[in-house]
């Protein structure tokens, strides 16, 4: 017997879609104005434009490792909950106990609860993969920046042809981060399944809304336009991308 409803199904379509789609739209599509991750890649490209002209880069080299952390310590905290999500497995039964003692209907059967927890581990596994992978690119970005040439020769076409490498490396390390951290956002209203439907529904369009004002219409973002960022030069309008002829 299918334990998922048609509203089940038409739910978890719309949390995936809510999901991925949110971040294609950040990440590629301006509408009204780029969003806030369009104009910190902006910042990224003109923080490598600012390294060229300078010889001591530790400064730099403390950032990327703050960088690294942050995303360390993300990959460390989906691990954990991939490990919590398997060990949600072994205790179906107990769960299904749990949840028709509450006070409130829950509809859980075991298959469909398995069936749910599956789906978490997918979204923390995921979310891993990318704080990996987010690691590795900023790993790789710090060795782009060692190869930056010196302020000496800033001028030259090589220097700001190592520059846009680095900042092109660090935005899609940056990219990667985001989705892993998304992932963990929406998980949490992923947990509204584990009522029912309807909850999931109201879960999961909640986050998206949580997110979008985050992206367009939060102090971060007008804190970027108030200092100089304007929100018609959108992402990727820096010196960088000047001529390699220079």
């Amino acid at each position: 017997m299918n334990a998922f409803s048609t509203l089940d199904v038409f739910a978890f379509v719309w949390f995936v879609a809510a999901w991925l789609g949110f971040g294609y739209f950040v990440d590629q599509v301006r509408v009204a104005g780029p969003s806030l991750t369009q104009l910190m890649d902006r910042e990224r490209r003109a923080w490598m434009e600012v390294l060229l002209r300078r010889d001591n880069r530790i400064v730099d080299s403390a950032i990327m490792g703050s960088l690294q952390n942050g995303t360390a310590f993300f990959a460390s905290s989906s691990l954990i909950a991939l490990g919590a999500s398997f060990t949600l497995l072994n205790q179906s039964e107990r769960m299904v106990e749990i949840f028709n003692d509450l006070p409130f209907h829950v509809e859980a059967s075991r298959g469909a609860l398995e069936a749910k927890i599956v789906g978490l581990v997918a979204i923390y596994g995921y979310a891993f993969f990318k704080f990996g992978w987010a690691y590795r690119l900023f790993n790789y970005t710090a060795i782009l920046i060692g190869a930056v040439p010196p302020a000496s020769e800033r001028d030259t076409a090589e220097a700001w042809a190592a520059a846009r490498r680095a900042a092109e490396m660090q935005i899609d390390a940056g990219h990667h981060f985001h989705w892993g951290l998304r992932s963990l956002f929406f998980s949490i209203g992923y947990f509204g399944w584990f009522v029912n439907a309807w909850v999931f529904l109201c879960s999961s369009t909640l986050i998206l809304l949580v997110l979008a004002r985050r992206q367009y219409l939060s102090r971060a973002r007008a804190a970027l336009i108030a200092s100089g960022v304007e929100p018609d030069q959108g992402a990727g309008k820096s010196a960088l991308e000047r001529p390699s002829s220079r």
